[in-house]
Order: C-alpha cells, then structure tokens, then sequence
C-alpha cells in the first residue's frame, strides 16, 4: 500500500512538473516572422535562417509627422512585428503618437502589455483609472522629456494640452500587446450589442445609444 502511495504521489509530482514547466527565454538566436506562411502558432512563425537579411532588424519612417486628419486629433504608427519582423520573439513592441492640439489617444486597453510612454515633443495630459470597485482616476500633465507608465490591462489615454503638435514615443512589454479602443469596443462591435444593454449600463436613453453606435 505504502509503494502505491509514493508511486503515486511521484506520478503527480511529474505532471505538475510539466505543467509548470516553461522556457522563458529563446531557444535560438532570433526568429523572423515569416508573414506568407500559413502554420497557425501562437506569435509567429520563423523564417528559414539562411534568408534571413539585415532589413528585416531595420524599420524606417519613425521621423515622418502622422496625419491627424481625423476626429481624434491624433495617428499612432506602430512598430511591431509586422514592420519589423525582426521583433519576434523580443516580448517588446514600440509606437510614435502625433497629435495635433487638443487631440487625442483615447481610452483604451493593452490586455498583454505594459506600456512606458515617452514625451519627444510638447506637453501630453495623461491617465489610466484603476480596476474596480475603487476606479481611481491617475493622471498628469508631461513635458518633453518626461516619462510615464502605464499597468497592464489598465484603461488609459493621452491628450494634448500644448499649442502645437505632440509626439510621444512608447514601449509595450510584448510582442502582440493586443489594443481594445473603449468606444469602438463598446458601440463598434459586429454585430452590435444590444441597445437596451448599453443603455442600462451607461444609465441612458436608448436613443442615446443608437447615436453613438451610427459613429462606431
């Protein structure tokens, strides 16, 4: 009886083993994301070493002004796998934001990320609120030069309070941080959630709702 018990307990002991297991750093010099393959993995497939060039480390365009023509003020141009396949593998992502007075990153979300934001240019107010129940509001005015993160997961935004144009550049702690914009999210879904839900919830006319979803 007693073998049967240690037998057993060392089965546990293993699976649990597996299940924790984890390879936290990369098993090879680099991956470069192959965007024509059709594999299905979580990231990116890599592409075969031996064509491996030294563009595909490089991005160019960081110094070009973003068209803020639209009706938040504001163009973020990412700089992820996709404009640099190189970063595969590399747990970071980066993005300039221009935005021209008053405009606006507004709120959303990185649910995979942590984001370091920098001012390059002008003066930024900037913010994330806390998770429930308390939904404190943390947010401060930045200069050039200033620095500013913000949590995981946490919503947040940046406004420019300046009387010319705002550029910031941030760093997000992976390699797919994923964004989900609040109002596209909430109003802009396909198919729309439900008017009489979103209007409960803001505590709204329904009317209210079926404007802001015509935006969306």
């Amino acid at each position: 009886m007693a073998k049967h018990i240690i037998l057993l307990t060392l089965v546990a002991l293993s699976f649990a083993l597996l299940a924790f297991a984890f390879e936290p750093s990369p098993l090879q010099d680099f991956c470069i994301a192959d965007s024509t393959s059709s594999a299905r993995v979580n990231g990116q497939p890599c592409k075969n070493p031996a064509l491996v060039q030294a563009s595909d480390f490089s991005f160019s365009g960081l110094h070009l002004p973003g068209n803020t023509s639209n009706p938040n003020g504001s163009r973020v141009t990412p700089v992820s796998v996709a404009q640099l396949p190189g970063s595969t593998l590399l747990e970071s992502q980066w993005f300039v934001s221009t935005m021209h007075p008053w405009g606006i990153n507004p709120p959303h979300t990185h649910p995979r990320a942590t984001e370091i934001l920098t001012v390059l240019e002008g003066s930024l107010q900037v913010g994330f609120v806390t998770s429930n129940p308390d939904n404190s509001l943390i947010t401060k005015t930045l200069q050039k030069g200033d620095v500013f993160v913000f949590p995981v997961g946490l919503i947040h935004f940046q406004r420019n309070v300046g009387t010319g144009n705002a550029v910031a550049i941030a760093a997000l702690s992976s390699q797919n941080p994923g964004v989900i914009t609040i109002a596209n999210a909430v109003f802009g879904s396909k198919p729309d959630v439900s008017s009489d839900i979103l209007a409960k919830a803001f505590q709204v006319d329904k009317s209210v709702v079926d404007q802001l979803q015509t935006k969306f």
